[in-house]
């Protein structure tokens, strides 16, 4: 049994930036602030990690209290953005996605450093939701390898069984998507629709390599080879 674990911003769907400006606007108010003085850079992060990046660089403590409130404002925020923004799916995700979800052969899920409820409203809004049973989220890891280990344990729960490392394949736009596919002996594939160029993607050495997910043959052909 073959798996795929995509990631979602930036791989499935750009949305317009509504979840960036949805967690600035959720931090602002549960830190009671007025502006952030940090630069904020969130692909490849997981949403508990740029809590932490958030409080600490502020100097607000790390709490349940604080991440439960810092959430639940994210969300409120994120499900009025996402209508309210010129986001899409990304060219090429639909027809990939239906052919594999065709195939019995392969299972479809997440490897996303958003919560679990965040992801559920962007996909929703977009569409592409029940293509997707299980996955790893950042509501419990900061750090993406930890993600990735949870999105392969959800697999394994999912199937029943064990998974041959070399049939999962890891699917993202970012060198931590290449990163945490490594930390699981997982295949990597990096397609370069997000904030980082080939090149930069390249220099991380992902099993495969593309521009976008377009030629939906060529990845079916690499992940089912003939040969």
């Amino acid at each position: 049994m073959k798996v795929c674990l995509f990631d979602i911003d930036g791989t499935l769907i750009n949305s317009g930036k509504a979840g960036k400006d949805a967690m600035v606007t959720a931090f602002l108010e549960a830190a009671q602030l007025t502006q952030i003085d940090h630069a904020l850079h969130l692909s490849g992060k997981t949403d508990r990690g740029i809590f932490h990046e958030l409080f600490e660089a502020h100097g607000k403590s790390l709490t349940d209290d604080n991440w439960r409130n810092f959430i639940e404002l994210y969300l409120k925020r994120l499900e009025k953005n996402l209508p309210e923004r010129q986001g899409l799916v990304l060219e090429g995700v639909v027809a990939l996605l239906a052919k594999l979800s065709k195939r019995d052969d392969v299972l479809l899920g997440l490897l996303t450093g958003n919560v679990e409820r965040g992801a559920q409203l962007k996909l929703m809004h977009y569409g592409i939701d029940h293509y997707f049973a299980f996955g790893g989220f950042g509501d419990d890891h900061p750090h993406r390898n930890d993600v990735a280990r949870a999105a392969l344990e959800a697999a394994e729960a999912f199937h029943g069984a064990r998974l041959s490392l070399e049939d999962v394949y890891v699917i993202g736009d970012t060198p931590n998507d290449v990163v945490c596919a490594k930390s699981i002996g997982a295949q990597s594939i990096a397609v370069a629709t997000g904030v980082f160029s080939l090149d930069e993607l390249k220099a991380t050495h992902p099993d495969l390599l593309l521009s976008d997910l377009k030629d939906t043959e060529q990845i079916i052909d690499y992940i089912f080879p003939t040969t």
